[in-house]
């Protein structure tokens, strides 16, 4: 998605944005390419399945914070 249609999607300001996909980006979560005189944003699935997949067993294996079964309710 390009920043308009994510700020469409989401009701966040164009610098509060912007900070957040900086961050992400970073953090290789996303993605970004120009295209023209757009920058188009990508979910790195790979990386966000890792950190689910870690949030996951830390919150519903290891401290028992979250039932699993409330997780699997969500992704429904």
């Amino acid at each position: 998605m390009v920043v308009n249609e994510i700020q469409a999607e989401t009701g966040v300001g164009g610098s509060t944005l912007s900070h957040h996909l900086e961050k992400l980006k970073i953090d290789e979560l996303i993605t970004a390419e120009r295209e023209k005189a757009f920058i188009r944003y990508r979910a790195n699935i790979k990386a966000l399945e890792e950190l689910l997949g870690f949030l996951y067993a830390e919150c519903c294996t290891r401290n028992k914070a979250v039932e699993p079964k409330r997780i699997a309710t969500v992704c429904k």
